[in-house]
């Protein structure tokens, strides 16, 4: 294949560059429209018990509460006999909205858990109809329509379905700030990095294949299922440090060949042969990693997979075919545009600062390495109190409205019913069974009141009709309404989730589901943490598999695993320091909470892809070299000396574009990108740079054993990058034995 490749690209460039071309404004023309057809939410498992409760509260009782209009007056309590009458009014045109059902308010009910205790504002409940996509958009048309001033009244809007519009309205202006930060910084870098203007725009030539491939795939799949508006985040960022990773590599090799005074032609086929394979398995490896979101069910994962494989494997591919055509046009001329400062010196180019670093750990492997893995265990050890939760409107700023609006029914407010726990009884229950059951729930601690169709009940009375009461009562299924005293998404509210489902089921009932915010915390967590031992083992299997035909070690991929979980460790336990216990909160304005459940697991596979990246491209280095005849020291130090500095410019460029989202305003963006940047620069820099060196010289021959039947099954299917004709030995070589 690598040979068809690279005399196709050889041979005919032009002709490669031309359909290329034709394909990206194809791919652009289609991936405009996946904007459009991108969605919000996608956070819970649509299989659980709490999803299949919301069905049914949507289906047969008009849909539970999930937006709340707090209304109030500058000037008067809202008991007042004219508030009353202007918010009467309000409701009234609220019932006229088509997208809305179960409008229920303190001015028609004179409920008082619909009244702020100090009698100062009060709630309007409302369901908005609808799927996860569209419900957002038809509550950001009701926000736009009545939220701020209204007929004398001040209204303020939050809820489930105001939390997600505003959150994903300030992730795409997040996304904004992060590119216009991001893109400059990288398009510098890259000039200092390549030391060249037309070196450097190539990496860009790569990343818009990328991106505009991958938007064309979220944009055919978001036709026929559900894809989360956030995968557009990893395409971005993804798909240019791909791309910046892949050229890198390409061009490195490419400039090395032609200072060996090799034709342009086999300078490209060599290019093509050694790093374009480098590339591809590279990508198989991230691709590997990311594929695991896929045993999620929520389409907010599954969705980081669709885009996240395609942009890898679209710029390899890309890499493979555009990338050496430009190579062989351009020819000398890669070098045009040199900019004052870099030497023409090929051991400056090939950073033989890698190769001392590699001798000197090598030398005392267990002197330096020990304090560098002191660290980075030190770093992880706040995983030992990691505690997880999912998006909230906490991950907004504190001036967000529909945060100030949950901040004041927790505050002012006996109980928030917009965060109660439903209850649906399948089957025609009888009164009594249904009035014993709602007793018992309303007898637990924590619970403020019950409200179920036979009446409302609270601890220590009996029950008496309650205000909703036709809304909870269908022929073949009952509602019940449990409101508790404990914050949403807190520990005792969960707990009782819990104990709610533990009670027996009243007689004559089918099945009982219990839902609601709490119980949709509960059931996400329980269903990642299901399919958790599956992603992994999914990821540490197939990796362990392409390690071996890579370097025909099984030593090898072991080792490559372990030091990636220490570097990962590392990496989302300093996340949790800054994020759960509130560090470093003041400087990056967020609120503390539990780790993001989704996006912890997110910044896990995307963190793995990549450090699974640069040790494919120092490992075929160091295993050409072995190939060749030099000894492990030998290759490991002349291997990091070729690829070191490839592989930390990789990182550091691809790290800004995920430091940019240091910028957002929503929390988990921030922790997404200050957790992915890090763990690319820990792995890049400690692993690459002082722990694989340390661990490659205390395994000595060992690093490369496998048994007999693995080794002959390596030399038949095996993978290695060689080129088609192997180079003298380089002065480089020669500096690196004596090193060792």
């Amino acid at each position: 294949m690598f040979d068809r490749v690279a005399e196709l690209t050889v041979r005919r460039p032009g002709i490669v560059l031309v359909v290329a071309s034709v394909l990206v404004a194809a791919m652009s023309f289609v991936g405009v429209g996946a904007f459009g057809k991108l969605v919000g939410g996608g956070f819970d498992d649509p299989d659980s018990q709490s999803t299949r409760a919301s069905q049914v509260i949507d289906e047969k009782f008009g849909g539970e509460a999930n937006l709340v209009l707090l209304v109030s007056s500058s000037a008067q309590r809202v008991t007042d006999p004219e508030v009353e009458q202007d918010g009467a009014q309000l409701v009234a045109e609220l019932r006229k909205e088509t997208e809305l059902s179960n409008v229920v308010s303190y001015f028609d009910t004179h409920s008082d858990s619909l009244l702020a205790r100090d009698g100062l504002s009060a709630m309007v409940l409302a369901h908005v109809k609808g799927d996860e996509s569209t419900r957002e958009e038809r509550a950001q048309d009701i926000i736009d329509a009545y939220a701020g001033q209204y007929e004398g009244l001040t209204v303020q809007a939050g809820g489930g379905t105001a939390v997600g519009a505003e959150l994903s309205e300030q992730v795409l202006q997040d996304l904004l700030l992060a590119e216009v930060i991001a893109v400059p910084v990288t398009l510098l870098l890259l000039l200092i990095v390549f030391g060249g203007v037309v070196a450097a725009l190539l990496p860009l030539a790569i990343g818009t294949v990328a991106v505009a491939g991958t938007f064309a795939e979220l944009a055919l799949l978001g036709s026929v299922t559900d894809v989360s508006v956030f995968s557009i985040n990893l395409t971005t960022a993804l798909g240019l440090g791909l791309g910046i990773d892949y050229a890198l590599l390409m061009i490195s090799r490419f400039r090395e060949q032609l200072a060996l005074g090799t034709s342009v032609a086999d300078a490209v086929r060599t290019t093509v042969h050694t790093a374009g394979r480098t590339v591809v398995f590279s990508a198989g490896t991230v691709a590997v990693a990311l594929t695991a979101l896929l045993v999620f069910p929520q389409y907010f994962l599954r969705s980081f997979a669709y885009a996240g494989v395609g942009v890898v494997v679209i710029a390899a591919v890309g890499t493979l075919f555009v990338m050496p055509a430009l190579l062989m046009l351009l020819g000398h001329r890669i070098n045009s545009g040199r900019l004052p400062w870099p030497k023409a010196d090929r051991h400056r180019r090939r950073a033989p600062f890698w190769g001392r670093l590699a001798g000197t750990v090598m030398r005392r492997p267990v002197l330096i390495s020990v304090p560098v893995l002191a660290v980075l265990l030190l770093a992880a050890a706040p995983l030992l109190g990691v505690t997880f939760g999912t998006p909230d409107e906490r991950v907004l700023p504190e001036d967000a409205a529909s945060r100030q609006v949950s901040t004041a029914l927790q505050a002012d407010f006996e109980g928030d019913d917009e965060a109660a726990v439903q209850v649906v009884v399948d089957g025609a229950v009888g009164d009594e069974a249904l009035d014993a059951y709602a007793e018992k729930l309303s007898l637990l601690n924590g619970v403020v009141r019950v409200e179920a169709a036979t009446g409302t009940y609270e601890q220590g009375s009996s029950g008496a009709p309650g205000p909703t009461s036709e809304a909870l009562n269908r022929p073949d299924a009952q509602r019940v309404t449990v409101i508790g005293t404990a914050p949403p998404k807190s520990d005792s509210a969960q707990s009782l989730v819990r104990v709610v489902r533990d009670v027996d089921a009243p007689a004559g009932s089918k099945e009982v589901l219990v839902g609601g915010g709490d119980a949709e915390l509960l059931d996400t967590k329980d269903s990642i943490a299901s399919r958790l031992p599956i992603a992994a083992g999914l990821v540490a299997v197939t990796t362990f598999i392409l390690l071996f035909l890579f370097t025909g070690s099984i030593v090898q991929p072991i080792r490559a695993l372990a030091l990636n979980m220490i570097s990962l460790a590392a990496a989302i336990g300093a996340m949790t320091w800054i994020f759960q216990d509130g560090h470093l909160s003041s400087v990056l304005g967020f609120t503390a909470q539990p780790m993001d459940t989704s996006m912890t697991v997110l910044l896990f596979c995307i963190a793995f892809g990549l450090s699974m990246d640069y040790e494919v491209f120092v490992t075929s280095r160091i295993k050409e070299l072995h190939d060749a005849g030099e000894s492990t020291e030998a290759a490991v130090v002349h291997g990091l000396g070729h690829t070191g500095r490839i592989v930390s410019a990789a990182a550091c460029l691809l790290a800004v574009g995920f430091f940019a989202f240091a910028t957002a305003k929503v929390s988990f963006m921030q922790m997404f990108g200050l957790g992915s940047g890090l763990a690319i620069l820990i792995d890049a820099i400690a692993v690459r740079g002082v722990l694989l060196p340390a661990a490659m010289r205390l395994l000595g021959r060992t690093a490369w054993y496998a048994p007999g039947p693995l080794r002959k099954f390596h030399r038949r299917f095996g993978i290695s990058e060689s080129a088609p004709h192997a180079a003298a030995p380089t002065r480089e070589s020669e500096f690196a034995t004596r090193t060792t």
